[in-house]
Parts: C-alpha cells; sequence; structure tokens
C-alpha cells in the first residue's frame, strides 16, 4: 500500500513539475516594443493623397515611418492582461501642382501621429516557451499636418487635431525564453496589419 501510494506521490509531482515548465508562469507584468506596416494612419494617407491628386496634386519622395510601438500589461489573470498601447508614426512628401507651368517642387507635406489607447490582451496559449494570443485596444490619436511651402509667397501652415483610433489583433505569436520573447502580431489598427517586435515578461 505504501509503495502505491509513493508512486501515486511521485506520478503527480512529475505531472505538477511538467505542467509548471510547459503551463502558465508567475510573470504578472510585460512590456513590449514593435514596429508595424500598413497602420490606419499610413491607409488615411494613402485615400488622402487620392483626393488630392484629383484637385491636381503629385507626390514623390513618399515615406511612411512606423507605426513603432511600446505597451505595457498587468495580469489580473494568467490568461488576461489589462494595459495601454502608445504608438508614434510620421509621413514625409513632396508635392507639386500638375497643373502649373512650375517644375519645381511647391511644398513638403509631414505628418505625425500620436496615439494612446487602454489594451486588453487575453492569451489563448501561454506555455513556458511559446503563446498564443488575441488583444484590442481602443484610443485616441493626436495628429500633426504640417506643409512647408518652397515659395516665400505661400503661407506655412500648421495644424493638428485628434480622432479616435484602435487596434484589433486577431492573432498573435511568441515564442522565446520563458521572460523574454519575439512576437508577431496580424490585424488590424494603429499597430499595422502585422507587426514584430520583442516583449519581456517579469
Amino acid at each position: 500500500m505504501k509503495k502505491i501510494l509513493v508512486m501515486v506521490a511521485v506520478a503527480m509531482m512529475t505531472v505538477l513539475n511538467v505542467n509548471a515548465q510547459e503551463g502558465y508562469d508567475d510573470t504578472k507584468h510585460e512590456v513590449a516594443v514593435s514596429y508595424g506596416l500598413w497602420s490606419n494612419s499610413d491607409i488615411l494617407d494613402f485615400f488622402e493623397h487620392v483626393g488630392e491628386a484629383l484637385a491636381g496634386a503629385s507626390f514623390e519622395n513618399e515615406k511612411f515611418f512606423g507605426p513603432i510601438s511600446a505597451e505595457y500589461y498587468y495580469h489580473v489573470k494568467n490568461w488576461i492582461g489589462v494595459g495601454a498601447v502608445c504608438a508614434y508614426g510620421e509621413s514625409t512628401e513632396d508635392v507639386y501642382n500638375r497643373y502649373s507651368s512650375k517644375t519645381t517642387r511647391d511644398a513638403v507635406y509631414k505628418n505625425t501621429y500620436l496615439t494612446f489607447m487602454p489594451s486588453v490582451k487575453c492569451d489563448w496559449l501561454r506555455k513556458a516557451h511559446f503563446g498564443l494570443y488575441s488583444k484590442v485596444a481602443l484610443g485616441v490619436t493626436f495628429r500633426n499636418e504640417k506643409h512647408d511651402y518652397d515659395d516665400p509667397a505661400d503661407k506655412d501652415t500648421n495644424e493638428s487635431d485628434t480622432h479616435m483610433n484602435w487596434q484589433f489583433s486577431f492573432i498573435g505569436i511568441e515564442a522565446g525564453g520563458s521572460t523574454l520573447r519575439g512576437f508577431s502580431e496580424f490585424g488590424i489598427g494603429e499597430q499595422g496589419v502585422i507587426h514584430v517586435g520583442l516583449r519581456y515578461k517579469f
């Protein structure tokens, strides 16, 4: 009988030890940095260019940087974390008037986007070295639009506004160590259709 009890105890300890290594870890906090492609702001810029092109504008040397993001989560449960996302992006382009006899550049447009969003992250799978999750965030973007004209007769403009923004990551994949991991997310929003980065848990 004692042998059976000892064997059962050893088996239970083995199972618990495996689960401890392969299941949820004890970390409560996580921070992450990432870089994305095709953010909401990037897509918005594209449609604005379409409208301006119909009015006679053409664009060259178009560049979009970002979004680069930083985020923090506190896990109230092993499977759910609450926190916030901060994202930054900017775009620049040279603008020409197609209907003008001038061949020189008319202006340089520069837009910057700074976004703050409370967020919730749900871990569907939280292993020691691998995880799957989804994420939703909703907040506000502060946009600054600056037009620098080459002709001194034209007045430069600098305007700011705010608008609602979001990020919905349908699926996130993370892999690596128990505390430091690389990750990739796929979804739609201000962090991009796809973004990749590093996450640290503590």
